[in-house]
């Protein structure tokens, strides 16, 4: 007998980062044929795919080659060209997240502007052009306050504490440089940050997963909690504005919906629109993880489940460690012994501060799902992480 041939999507991922390479092995779960841009060879998603191009994606003619064999493209980054992107579409090519979607999550300005103006809570911001709108800002809403650079920024860079006149002036002598404008806001005074993952499909069908945690050190995620120690009220209250926003903007695929909670009531911070760090967890600690609702929604597809596996789960980030000879290898038996940890390696050069993996547990308790979540990370790096949570 022959077996049954069936014609399925390729899908192309403009990025070739360890967001694509965890949605490959989603995708190979499905059988999903998926292409992978990517800028270098050892990229993380490169080396564990037969199918890559390489090009940069601000690169037109890179892209667009990329994207005739491709029915629906997508990204594992915001680096992308959005007027690449638009001639596309006004080519039939099918783009998702839109190059208008895309072209919001890249610019921090473009979201508080939009986001005031649906309604949603966002600080009082101001886009700067001289230190005398800084100081006015300081004066107003007092200081220290937060500025940001309105593009480019992630992982604590492209954020400033402005704490008086002075380091304003200095500030904005240190970024005249830069290509996009400053933003300042108030400085919120932040209990907890949290994340809501949102999926959505071009019929507009919409999924939210449970509010979590995101443990921040230095600007940097450390740790996923899920679900997150907020009041139940204001964990679906989350889950509800996150779907909202994602309907709003129109959004196709997944939304991360970044939020402050403040004096006991949520406030956006800023989205990403594709897979995100804080939705890892959701690889073994939910029904369906971020990656596979990613391909769901961009192909279509029905959504799948966005519960919990577990009435815990946590997740722990492995940095690179600032010391000389580190082998991440070397201690992967020695972690994949605690019990009930599963462990993530992203194939990536380790420097100190790099993303290199994560690790995830689950438990009928956070503080257990989180102590061996943290056992397992710290066996990797070889040393002992601090309690931050």
């Amino acid at each position: 007998m022959v077996p049954l041939q069936v014609d399925l999507p390729v899908v192309g991922i403009v990025g070739g980062g360890q967001l694509a390479r965890m949605t490959i092995q989603a995708a190979i779960s499905l059988g999903v044929p998926v292409r992978i841009l990517a800028e270098r060879a050892d990229d993380a998603a490169a080396i564990v795919s037969p199918n890559v191009d390489l090009g940069a994606p601000n690169d037109p003619d890179a892209v667009r080659r990329f994207a005739q064999g491709c029915d629906v493209l997508t990204f594992d980054h915001e680096l992308v060209d959005v007027e690449i992107l638009e001639a596309l579409e006004a080519g039939g090519q099918v783009v998702y997240p839109s190059a208008a979607t895309l072209a919001l999550g890249q610019d921090k300005r473009l979201q508080r502007e939009q986001f005031a103006s649906l309604g949603f809570p966002v600080p009082a911001n101001k886009v700067i052009a001289s230190d005398g709108d800084m100081i006015r800002f300081g004066e107003r809403h007092g200081w220290p306050f937060i500025a940001k650079a309105s593009r480019g920024g992630y992982d604590g860079r492209g954020v400033w504490v402005v704490d008086g006149p002075d380091a304003a002036r200095e500030l904005l002598s240190d970024t005249a440089q830069l290509a996009a404008p400053l933003i300042v806001e108030e400085r919120v005074a932040i209990e907890k940050e949290i994340a809501v993952l949102v999926a959505r499909r071009p019929s507009g069908d919409v999924v939210s997963y449970p509010a979590v945690e995101t443990v921040q050190v230095e600007g940097m995620c450390r740790e996923i909690l899920a679900p997150a120690p907020i009041p139940p009220d204001l964990a679906t209250e989350a889950q509800r504005l996150a779907r909202e926003l994602a309907s709003a903007i129109g959004v196709v695929g997944l939304l991360a919906v970044e939020l402050f909670v403040a004096d006991g009531r949520l406030v956006v911070n800023e989205i990403a629109v594709r897979p995100h760090n804080s939705g890892h967890w959701t690889i073994e600690g939910s029904p369906t993880s971020q990656f596979e609702q990613h391909l769901r929604a961009i192909l279509d597809w029905p959504l799948g489940q966005a519960g919990m596996t577990a009435p815990a789960v946590a997740t722990v980030n492995i940095l690179g460690p600032d010391r000389a000879g580190f082998n991440l290898a070397a201690h992967l038996p020695d972690a994949l012994s605690v019990s009930g940890a599963h462990v993530h390696l992203y194939g990536k050069t380790p420097r100190p501060g790099r993303k290199l993996g994560h690790v995830t547990a689950l438990d009928e308790h956070l503080p257990e799902a989180l102590a061996r979540a943290r056992q397992a990370a710290s066996t990797l790096v070889g040393e002992l992480m601090e309690a931050n949570a």
